[in-house]
């Protein structure tokens, strides 16, 4: 049996062949019984009652709320929607540069009050944008940023691995020194938690904008308050923040050198699209006996 936490979807039970599939709006009366796969997020104290259970799939891409420490000490193989909102995220940390390099909001505050305010930006051709984190979204975004004629840098956990359209893998001091826009594209794991503190933010040039579309925690709120309001660096583009939703009384929300979305950057039809195919591929593949795709390391946290 086959549990898909979600509205029902025929791919699946196809995928499934003779294995049964039960969708359920949600895993709270579930007994288990013959359960050997979960397709959604599993709470923590349900792995004592799923006996049987072989087999989560996360339906996000990042799994740090999935990986409780009774998950980590499972025998249960646990897999990822990683590379479902890539694409989606690769553009929108595009779009949050080109609104930080061209100041787009004061354009949009100008149209609200109808006024013409012509003045001189910049460009994206030329300068440097540092990646953290050269997974699917980082590694689309080296992609796209070369057709914008940009210098690419990167940092990744495993540099053996390919980096096509990363000119150059460096140390995390010379991605910070040297780029005009540091994107953060990595997963939240005990390795990269606050790893942007206030000596980050210190080393960055003070024309340099942070971009982040990947998760909050990664930077220490308190330290990038501190280094947008004083100068230390230029703005930040948003999408993942430190508590979400985002506090209406956080200071995020008003500084003029910021832009903030609502953790929204990967919400597009192309990411649920690939979500369930990766779904429907897993599912195939579990039935079949086959290796499943985007499992886990639950050592390293993604």
């Amino acid at each position: 049996m086959i549990v898909v936490v979600g509205k029902e979807n025929p791919a699946y039970v196809e995928a499934a062949g003779a294995v049964p599939v039960r969708f359920v709006e949600s895993l709270e009366h579930e007994t288990f019984d013959g359960v050997q796969a979960v397709i959604g997020h599993l709470p923590a104290d349900v792995l004592d009652k799923a006996r049987e259970l072989r087999w989560v799939h996360s339906p996000s891409a990042g799994v740090d709320s999935d990986l409780t420490p009774e998950m980590i000490a499972s025998p249960v193989v646990l897999t990822s929607s990683a590379g479902n909102g890539g694409i989606s995220l690769a553009e929108h940390s595009i779009l949050l540069m080109m609104m930080l390099n061209r100041d787009v909001p004061r354009w949009m505050r100008a149209q609200a009050e109808h006024r013409w305010d012509h003045y001189r930006h910049g460009e994206l051709a030329g300068r440097t944008v540092g990646i953290y984190g050269l997974g699917n979204s980082g590694l689309d975004l080296a992609l796209k940023a070369k057709a914008f004629h940009m210098r690419v840098l990167g940092v990744r956990r495993r540099p053996e691995q390919p980096s096509p359209n990363v000119d150059e893998l460096c140390d995390f001091g010379t991605l910070l020194s040297e780029s005009d826009f540091v994107v953060v594209t990595t997963p939240r794991t005990p390795a990269t938690t606050g790893v942007f503190d206030r000596a980050a933010f210190a080393r960055m040039k003070p024309t340099a904008y942070f971009v982040n579309i990947s998760r909050g925690g990664i930077a220490d709120d308190d330290a990038l308050l501190e280094a947008l309001t004083s100068g230390q660096i230029a703005g930040a583009g948003l999408d993942a923040h430190g508590v979400e939703p985002l506090p209406p009384d956080s200071p995020f929300w008003s500084l003029p050198n910021v832009v903030v979305t609502p953790h929204n950057g990967a919400t597009s039809d192309g990411t649920l699209r690939r979500s369930q195919e990766i779904v429907a591929d897993n599912i195939r593949r579990f039935v079949t006996g086959e290796p499943l795709h985007n499992v886990v390391d639950k050592a390293a946290g993604y």
